[in-house]
Order: structure tokens, then sequence, then C-alpha cells
């Protein structure tokens, strides 16, 4: 086993679950107007400035790329933007943690048992590698049902809060002015199913990417872990058309301009270009990691690096009181977190 590889895949979780906590702050700003520079900042400018500086020749490299590597690099990149916006559809059907327990479930297993179908020769050890994806599904299945169970109790609680109050000699319930939406959970499930497939695409384009490391290391004599840097300029490319196209859709449609400049804007600013800088510092050490861990990188570091950072993200939720109140989903969650640790443990293994 790969020392070093294992820790920049424990760096790259820690980025990749804590780069959330910048969406909380998007406010005074709408949406598109955070969006458009967090995506710019993430996927264009932090990616080939990190690329450039470690290799100086990445603009030659991607030249001398076949044409048929970058589509297919860039077109997996795009799918994978069609995810995210599938990802907030499903949201309003299913709430968030259901869709979240169905997309890192499929985000961690397609993303790597892709790239595994997709090898000439099986490794001998495929079997393990099956294993651990499998216990790993079953780890954010277990942090998914513990998310709704905390949904629920925290429902309760708000209803609870509506009192009653005395009118003369008759108790009489406030009126509450209450629209529900009726929305089929099946709908739901099946855009999360979408959105899960389509999220492990970026590591699919990732993996497909492989000639531009080897012309990087082979012809300019880069170093292995830099030149998984240039893939990601080219699979981010795609991300951006559609992450950025969708954001101008969102500027246009809502006439949202001048929303650019709104007074008190400069926090939230700051927490996009942070989780920016976070979102691709997950996905470069990451791409590092995997290439220190030889042909099985990105059949491994993928579900490993999403599995740690649910366990990352949910300590953040538990240190922000997320959980406060709600003992028994905690528990729960405790539990599928240990799945998660061992089944991460089990895809290291599977490395050695």
């Amino acid at each position: 086993m790969n020392l070093l590889a294992i820790i920049l895949i424990l760096c790259a979780s820690f980025f990749q679950g804590t780069f959330g906590l910048g969406m909380k702050h998007i406010s005074p700003l709408k949406w598109e107007n955070w969006w458009i520079l967090h995506a710019t900042v993430a996927m264009i400018i932090f990616p080939m400035a990190w690329s450039v500086i470690a290799i100086p020749d990445t603009f030659n490299i991607i030249m001398e790329t076949s044409n048929d590597v970058l589509m297919i690099a860039m077109f997996f990149g795009f799918l994978w933007g069609i995810g995210g916006i599938l990802f907030g559809m499903s949201v309003e059907y299913t709430g968030i943690s259901i869709t979240y327990g169905i997309v890192m479930g499929l985000a961690a297993s397609m993303g790597s048992l892709i790239p595994l179908a997709q090898m000439e020769t099986l490794p001998e050890n495929y079997t393990i590698v099956l294993a651990g994806v499998a216990l790993l599904l079953v780890g954010v299945a277990i942090t998914a049902y513990a998310g709704v169970q905390r949904d629920r109790l925290s429902k309760v609680e708000e209803v609870k809060e509506v009192e009653d109050y005395e009118d003369g000699d008759t108790l009489v319930a406030p009126e509450v002015a209450v629209t529900t939406v009726k929305k089929s959970i099946k709908v739901g499930v099946m855009i999360a199913v979408a959105c899960g497939v389509l999220s492990a695409l970026l590591n699919v384009g990732f993996s497909n990417a492989s000639p531009i490391v080897d012309i990087a290391v082979n012809k300019y004599n880069a170093n292995a872990t830099d030149a998984s840097l240039v893939a990601w300029v080219v699979v981010l490319v795609g991300a951006y058309i559609m992450n950025a196209g969708y954001a101008i859709y969102q500027l246009v449609k809502n006439n949202s301009w001048s929303g650019f400049s709104v007074k008190g804007s400069g926090k939230a600013y700051m927490w996009s270009i942070l989780a920016g800088l976070f979102w691709f510092a997950a996905l470069g050490v990451y791409g590092q990691g995997a290439a220190l861990m030889g042909k099985l990188g990105a059949v491994i570091g993928w579900p490993m690096m999403l599995g740690i950072s649910l366990i990352i993200s949910n300590v953040w939720g538990y240190r922000m009181g997320e959980w406060d109140g709600a003992q028994k989903p905690f528990k729960q969650l405790l539990g599928g977190l240990a799945v998660l640790i061992f089944a991460t443990c089990i895809l290291g293994y599977s490395n050695i």
C-alpha cells in the first residue's frame, strides 16, 4: 500500500467534505450570481493555474492529445454538470437526505465500477474491490436512513411548536396557511438515480483522460502525480460549459444581472471563492493520490474519497448542531459511519 496515496486521498476527502459549507453563505446574492463565480474559480481559474505552475507545458500537452480523447473527457464532464442540476430537482420531490444518500451511493459505486469495467483485463483482487464498494453502499444507505429519521424528528418538533391559544371558553388552533405541492416520490427517486449515475461520470471522464497523462509523463517528463492535473483541466472545461451555461440561463431568466452589486455581498463572494478552491483542491489532490495507486487508482480512490468525505461532512453537521435532539438517528449515523470506515479500509487493502 502506498502510504502517501492514502494520505492524499484523506486530504482530498477533507476538502470534498468541507467545500459545501460555503453554500450556506450565498445570501444576499442569488444562486446564479454566486454560482457562476464559484464555477469559474473551481473549474477554470484554479485548475488551469495549478496545472500550469506544476507543468508549464500544460497547453502543449493538450494540443498534442487526440481530439477523440479530449472530446470524450469533456463530454463526461458536461454530463456530470447535468447531474448537478438534477440534484436540485430531486430534492424538491424527495428531500435532501434521500437524494443525498442515493446520489452519493451511485456516484461512489458507478464512478468506481465503470472504470473497472473499461479495463482490458480485470485485476486479480477485483473481488476485494467489489466487496469494498458493496460495503460502502451499505454505509451510505445507513447514513441516508439516519438523515431521513432526523428530518422526521425535526418536522415533529416544528409541529409541536405550533401552539394552540385560548379564545373565551374554546381552545382554537391558530390559522396556518399551508401550501402543499403534491409530487411523486417515485419521480424524485428516478431523478436522483439519474443524478447519481451522471455524478459518477466526472471520475469516468478523468479515467478516460489517461492518454493526456501518458503524453505528459512520457513526452514531457512530467511527474505522474502532477500530470493528473492536465487531465482535470480538460474534463472540467466540459463541466464548466454546463454549469456556466445554466447559471447564465438563470441570470437571463430572472434578470438578476444587477445582483452582482448587491449591498453586503462581500462575505458571500469570499465564500464562493473559498468553496471553489476547496472543491478543486479535492479533485486535484485526489488525482495525485489516484496516480500513486497505479492502474486501480480511479477504481479505488474515488469511492474512498466520497466515503470519507461523507464522514467529514457529517462531522461538520454535528458541530453545527444538525443532530441536536436526534439521539437515535445519531446512533444510526455512527453505525453507518463505522461501516464506511470499514469499507474504506477494505478498499485501501485492495491496493496492497
